[in-house]
C-alpha cells in the first residue's frame, strides 16, 4: 500500500504562510498542497520548492473532501480539540491529508465537520497558547514522514541535495465560471473584513497560483 500525505489550506489569511508551508511540505514528502477557496498567495519563504510540489485547487470544502476520500485518504484536523490525540503518538492509519485552520481562529465548525480525526502537538512551555501555523504544519509532517517510512532524502556536506527544476509545474484546477464568480464575491468579503490585504505591489509570486493555473 502507497502512503501519501496531502495538506489542506482553507482561505488562508496570510498568503506569505503558503509559500512557507510549500517549503515545509517539499521538505516531508508532501504528495499535493491543496487549496481551497482563496487561491493566489505570495511564494516569500518558499525558497523555490513550489516548483517542485503539486498544487491543487478547489472551490468548496465538499469538492475537496470528495476528492480525497477518492483517494481513500483519511481527513485529519490539526487543532488542539477536545478528542484530538498527540501527535508524537502517530495516531495514522492510511495516507491521511492535513488540514490547517486560520491563523487568528483555527479550524471553524465546517472545516472540523469533513476530519476524520483530530491531532495536537504536545507543548511544554507556559509562554505561548498555540504555534504559528507553518511550525505547527512542519512538525505533524515530520511526525507522519516518520510514521509512513518515508525515504531519507540524501545528502551533501551539510544540505539536502535538491532535485532538478521540473520542466512544467503540476497544476489541477476544477473551477468553473460560477465558481470563479462565487470566488470574487468571497474575496471582496474578506477584504472588507479586513482578513486579507488585497494591494498588489507588483511581485509575479503575489498571484502565483492565478499563474500556475492560467491556461
Amino acid at each position: 500500500m502507497v502512503i501519501e500525505s496531502y495538506v489542506v489550506v482553507h482561505n488562508i489569511a496570510k498568503r506569505h504562510n503558503v509559500g512557507t508551508l510549500a517549503r515545509s511540505a517539499t521538505a516531508f514528502g508532501v504528495t499535493e498542497l491543496i487549496l481551497v477557496g482563496r487561491r493566489d498567495f505570495n511564494a516569500f519563504g518558499s525558497h523555490g520548492s513550489t516548483s517542485h510540489l503539486r498544487f491543487r485547487h478547489f472551490h468548496s470544502l465538499l469538492d475537496a473532501r470528495n476528492f480525497l476520500k477518492e483517494k481513500d485518504c483519511d481527513i485529519c484536523g490539526v487543532e488542539i480539540a477536545d478528542g484530538a490525540l498527540p501527535v508524537n503518538e502517530h495516531p495514522f492509519k492510511k495516507s491521511t491529508a492535513f488540514l490547517l485552520g486560520n491563523e487568528g481562529t483555527g479550524l471553524s465548525a465546517k472545516e472540523c465537520e469533513m476530519c476524520d480525526f483530530f491531532v495536537y502537538i504536545p507543548q511544554y512551555g507556559c509562554g505561548t497558547a498555540s504555534l504559528n501555523v507553518t511550525v505547527a504544519a512542519s512538525i505533524v509532517l515530520h511526525h507522519f514522514g516518520v510514521w509512513a517510512g518515508f525515504s531519507e532524502r540524501i545528502r551533501e556536506g551539510n544540505k539536502f541535495i535538491v532535485a532538478e527544476r521540473p520542466m512544467k509545474q503540476v497544476k489541477y484546477c476544477t473551477e468553473t465560471e460560477d465558481s470563479i464568480i462565487e470566488e470574487r464575491k468571497s474575496r471582496k468579503e474578506y477584504a472588507s473584513n479586513g482578513f486579507f490585504d488585497e494591494t498588489r505591489n507588483g511581485d509575479s509570486t503575489s498571484n502565483l497560483l492565478d499563474a500556475l493555473f492560467s491556461e
